[in-house]
């Protein structure tokens, strides 16, 4: 139960902020991109190079910040992530968060049976 806890907690503590990084720079998260290695998994374009690590372009820019904030709370694990995460600013992750949100990203359905 302890352990739900504090994952609980990481969880709520991930998601508060201050307002002054939530929106970010995708301009600047471009940048960034290169200096804390995201292009190594997460591909310049979030278009993901590697199978275990998951596509980010497109994805919801509240959901990015919500899931790097808890990777530097420790509240969600993965080796690699926890290791970046911790040492990003709120500034860094809004930034971060922006530039992948802003990349579009079409959809094709699968053909109907």
């Amino acid at each position: 139960m302890s352990k739900m806890k504090s994952v609980a907690m990481a969880v709520v503590l991930s998601l508060t902020g201050t307002a002054a990084h939530a929106d970010g720079s995708a301009a600047n998260g471009a940048q960034k991109i290169k200096t804390f290695g995201c292009i190594a998994c997460h591909g310049r374009d979030g278009i993901s190079k590697l199978p275990e690590a998951p596509n980010l372009a497109g994805q919801v820019q509240t959901y990015l910040t919500s899931a790097l904030r808890a990777y530097r709370a420790g509240g969600r694990k993965n080796e690699m992530m926890n290791t970046v995460a911790e040492k990003l600013t709120d500034s860094d992750i809004a930034d971060l968060a922006a530039y992948y949100a802003s990349i579009a990203v079409s959809v094709t359905p699968p053909p109907k049976p």
